[in-house]
């Protein structure tokens, strides 16, 4: 029996689960450069409704530079075109656990959808973990967010053994 919360490593078959053979063969994963931002911040807007310009300049600065050897910031490049970008990092001992990698930001254009680029970021960003010395991922989402659970479940991300909580502070 596998331990909770440790994800299974995505298949080959899983890079185009839902799509044609050949369609992750364009697809090129690397790290986002400042030229990035704009097509990262319309992205996220097309998806989320919100445009959080300030926000992805502080995730560019936090994430984005060079030589940090445990925080990520990749893009998905097709066609000369930016398609999807996924974001995280290694937390170390947080709530007694240990250091796990966490994805806490992915995207992919909704029309590049089912082409094997969220798989693509996901292997990427685990393969950065992977060499950052850990053996689990981790990620939070909305419980309502039924593509994205989808998304993780497919490549077996199953509950964690931790509950989030909160309280509204007004």
């Amino acid at each position: 029996m596998r331990p909770v919360g440790r994800p299974q490593r995505p298949t080959q078959t899983s890079v185009t689960r839902g799509a044609p053979p050949d369609a992750c063969a364009g697809v090129r994963v690397r790290p986002v450069e400042p030229g990035d931002l704009d097509r990262i911040i319309a992205i996220d807007a097309e998806v989320t409704g919100i445009e959080k310009v300030d926000y992805w300049y502080e995730m560019l600065h936090r994430y984005g530079s060079r030589g940090r050897q445990q925080r990520f910031f990749l893009v998905a490049e097709a066609n000369r075109s930016l398609q999807g970008f996924i974001i995280g990092e290694v937390r170390d001992w947080e709530f007694g656990s240990a250091p796990s990698g966490w994805v806490f930001g992915i995207n992919v254009r909704p029309e590049a959808r089912l082409a094997g680029i969220g798989t693509r970021l996901l292997e990427a960003i685990t393969e950065c973990f992977r060499r950052a010395g850990v053996s689990s991922v981790r990620t939070l989402l909305a419980r309502d967010n039924h593509l994205l659970m989808s998304f993780f479940r497919s490549h077996g991300m199953m509950a964690a053994p931790f509950i989030a909580l909160e309280y509204d502070l007004e």
